[in-house]
């Protein structure tokens, strides 16, 4: 049976696109393993237990990051505190209450806008409104940038998995009597809790990796200290600094942290998949 030319036409456009898409494919995973090849055999070598338990040290002496792992936990944890709940519960007032108003509209607009922002103006934002204001470099006022940045992302996320929850849920809830908040609370939070998780989890490997908001913002410190109202370590600028310097143990502790971070954000992101396509969430 003779086939038509527009048969023929389809399938050699369709066969054009698949090669284009898996040719796209193998750039982009080329790149990626390149990269993660490049951190291993850079900084496999130099993660040892002095990495985890010394500060940094001078130049040309034997050290590790301990303070700079501890602040950037503190930093991103003062990020995550501040950044989850108000994203959680702006989401809701927008897929809840205003979901067709025309102040939901515009707050999903300006979420978009901080979605994209360049994480260098956030900085630069909070460097003006808080490290100006109060004289001095400061932890919180890192965790302050961090929680701007993570925001939009927990916003978007949630509002995105509660829009997902059938009405037919809600409204059996409250035929049931139930009072609007507690159907929320028990049925709609119950039905996208796993989706909550992934966004959260987003947000934080958004936020770990995150230099130039921390430059002006907590700055860094070269000691240990927890004293959120001061300069504090941290590994993102504290890889900035030590990449560009041209002391060899410097450099080795940057790529060490550098694989560092990169694998602790690889391990949320491929949590945040697993829990994407999970439903043991949802009982």
């Amino acid at each position: 049976m003779a086939r038509s030319p527009r048969y023929l036409r389809r399938r050699l456009v369709n066969g054009a696109n698949l090669s284009m898409s898996v040719l796209g494919t193998l750039f982009g995973l080329f790149w990626l393993v390149w990269l993660l090849w490049t951190l291993v055999s850079h900084g496999l070598r130099w993660l040892d237990l002095s990495l985890f338990s010394q500060s940094t040290p001078p130049p040309v002496t034997p050290g590790g990051i301990a303070n700079a792992i501890v602040g950037s936990l503190l930093i991103t944890l003062v990020g995550v505190v501040v950044g989850t709940p108000i994203g959680i519960l702006a989401a809701t007032w927008l897929a809840e209450f205003g979901r067709h108003s025309r102040l939901a509209a515009v707050i999903r607009f300006v979420n978009d806008i901080l979605l994209s922002a360049p994480s260098i103006v956030i900085g630069v934002f909070i460097y003006a409104v808080v490290v100006a204001r109060f004289g001095h470099f400061s932890g919180w006022a890192g965790g302050l940038a961090l929680a701007i940045i993570m925001l939009p992302v927990v916003l978007r996320t949630t509002e995105d998995m509660l829009k997902l929850v059938p009405d037919q849920m809600r409204e059996a809830a409250a035929a049931l009597g139930a009072p609007r908040w507690r159907v929320i609370v028990t049925v709609v939070y119950r039905g996208a809790l796993g989706g909550i998780l992934t966004g959260v989890l987003l947000g934080v490997a958004r936020i770990s990796g995150e230099t130039a908001p921390l430059l002006f913002t907590a700055l860094n410190n070269q000691f240990w200290s927890t004293d959120m109202n001061r300069p504090i370590a941290n590994l993102p600028v504290m890889i900035f600094q030590f990449a560009m310097s041209p002391y060899d143990n410097w450099q080795h502790l940057a790529w060490a942290a550098a694989l560092l971070i990169t694998l602790a954000i690889l391990v949320l992101s491929l949590v945040a998949r697993l829990l994407i396509h999970s439903r043991s969430f949802v009982k």
